[in-house]
């Protein structure tokens, strides 16, 4: 078995870890899942309809139309971009939140690749609105209200369908949402799951033990379905916390699904084309697919 054929291998027999009814609705429409778990819980991830009778389901696709918003925040008015379907129909509401590299190119074009599928995402530009620059050090908790601004400023828009919305960020942007859910308390009445890329899942001021060694305790209170992506090389400090907070929730019962890819570090979603391997296209097709159809999941009791 030549190299090829070992990496290509390895990547189709990494198992998904994560609870049973989320990875059904995830996998059945990204065949080429791939992460952790027992190899006899197949479950999980082999379905007969796919195996016997051939069977896939077809991600949605649409063109997208993009426009450039604002919306009030605490102390500022907030820039953002708007994504949507190409069309006059409602779809479900997702918030995007950057991380901190802020709103880059390479992130927006996530966030189109998420409205494409099917949904209205809001993408507050938060560091650019304060005339932050990017990559900061240090946290302003301050601006986590901006944040939730922008999440009763996209449920109120006309053609949104949904009467709740998703949070969906990564890096930095996890903790952003994090707080959102569970500080601000609106995953009782305006957020319905979450979704992050390799969130940072502390406190950025905490000392370097919090970072190292412990998560921040929001996770232990956050009670809607939530789906994290990682991948295998992730930052050491990153994927302990990740880590030790789903272990944590999903022994407190709470509904967490966790994907591990092989073969890939921190940035898979949007490394430039430079540098881009077959491994991170594998790994940002599946997480956008099961993502996909893990909101519509969790936003079909919230029609308006």
């Amino acid at each position: 078995m030549n190299k090829t054929t070992c990496f290509i291998f390895s990547m189709f027999m990494a198992l998904v870890f994560t609870t049973p009814a989320s990875a059904q609705e995830a996998l059945m429409s990204a065949p080429s899942g791939i992460g952790f778990a027992p190899i006899n819980d197949r479950d999980k991830w082999l379905f007969s309809d796919w195996w016997e009778d051939g069977k896939i389901e077809v991600p949605q696709n649409h063109n997208v139309r993009e426009s450039n918003i604002t919306y009030q925040g605490t102390t500022t008015e907030i820039t953002a971009k708007l994504f949507r379907p190409d069309d006059n129909n409602k779809y479900p509401a997702v918030l995007f939140v950057h991380g901190r590299a802020g709103l880059m190119d390479l992130v927006i074009l996530h966030a189109k690749r998420l409205a494409a599928r099917g949904f209205v995402v809001l993408a507050p530009d938060i560091y650019g609105s304060h005339f932050m620059d990017p990559r900061p050090i240090t946290h302003d908790p301050a601006l986590e209200s901006d944040v939730g601004a922008g999440l009763d400023h996209l449920l109120g828009l006309g053609d949104v369908s949904t009467s709740k919305a998703c949070l969906y960020s990564h890096t930095r942007g996890g903790y952003y949402t994090l707080k959102v859910a569970v500080s601000q308390n609106r995953q009782q009445d305006a957020a319905a799951c979450y979704v992050s890329y390799y969130p940072h899942w502390q406190d950025p001021n905490a000392p370097e033990p919090d970072q190292v060694y412990r998560y921040a305790l929001e996770a232990d209170k956050l009670s809607i379905p939530a789906m994290v992506f990682i991948g295998e090389h992730e930052q050491y400090q990153r994927r302990r916390s990740i880590e030790t907070a789903v272990d944590a929730m999903k022994k407190a019962g709470r509904e967490i699904t966790l994907f591990v890819y092989s073969g890939v570090g921190r940035g898979f979603d949007f490394r430039p084309l430079n540098v881009r391997t077959l491994a991170d296209d594998m790994a940002s097709k599946h997480a956008l697919m099961a993502a996909s159809s893990f909101i519509r999941q969790n936003l079909k009791d919230h029609a308006k």
